[in-house]
């Protein structure tokens, strides 16, 4: 399974907010840290707090944080928002399916499955458990605080 890039960018952007917890984060110092485009940035960030995974704040000295606990954010929750309906496979959509075999494919249910399992899996980490006591991940992101 590949994870899309927005995916990608808001886990990391959750991550940093997570390690910067008591304070408010800029858009550019996560872009530089986590190796984002600004634009790209900006995009995740307003699907992320019109989700409610985080607060911003505009103005001069605005920025975000998150809007809930970080052991209140489960990953599998993020990645199937932020993922939304794409189809996994061309089979799985219901417009643009060119594939002849559909009705008889029994490949179809078995990626069904395993994408549920991968969810699932993904459904037990919190971003607390990501983050905190996570030493080299800390090093890299410089936090000020760490949660708990």
């Amino acid at each position: 399974m590949r994870i899309t890039k927005r995916t990608n960018i808001a886990v990391r952007l959750l991550m940093y907010c997570a390690a910067h917890q008591g304070r408010l984060v800029t858009k550019s110092e996560i872009a530089d840290v986590c190796n984002i485009s600004e634009n790209h940035l900006a995009q995740v960030i307003n699907q992320l707090s019109q989700l409610g995974y985080l607060n911003t704040q505009r103005g001069r000295n605005g920025g975000m944080c998150l809007g809930m606990p970080s052991d209140a954010i489960r990953i599998g929750e993020v990645f199937r928002h932020v993922e939304g309906n794409l189809p996994m496979v061309e089979c799985f959509a219901d417009a643009d399916n060119s594939c002849p075999l559909t009705d008889a494919c029994r490949l179809k249910l078995a990626l069904r499955d395993a994408a549920q399992a991968f969810y699932a899996s993904l459904d037990e980490i919190t971003l607390d458990a990501l983050v905190c006591d996570n030493t080299d991940l800390l090093k890299i992101l410089n936090p000020v605080v760490c949660a708990r």
